[in-house]
């Protein structure tokens, strides 16, 4: 009995170990996406209009290309933003 209960302690041990390294697995994108949400929800309507119209800077640009780039990063990237970005969009009247 205490054998089992043993092995089911390393077994879990090795589950949740794993679960939290593929949490960690990308910070720089972590990183970014913290940076976009925080942008999003600390910006004001008029803000958020006025930087619509305007060029990205070259950083934004070399993102935006790596992420095209790279359909999975890109989609991880997305679903850490999108509901926070589409939730300030749709309250700034951005979409319907």
């Amino acid at each position: 009995m205490i054998k089992r209960i043993g092995w089911l302690a390393v077994v879990l041990g090795v589950i949740l170990g794993g679960v939290a390294a593929a949490q960690q697995q990308h910070p720089i994108l972590d990183m970014l996406a913290a940076k976009v949400i925080d942008k999003y929800s600390q910006s004001t309507c008029e803000q958020l209009w006025e930087a619509r119209g305007k060029p990205k800077s070259a950083q934004e640009q070399e993102m935006v290309t790596f992420l095209r780039g790279n359909p999975p990063m890109r989609a991880e990237f997305l679903n850490k933003i999108a509901a926070p970005v589409a939730n300030k969009m749709f309250e700034c009247g951005m979409i319907p």
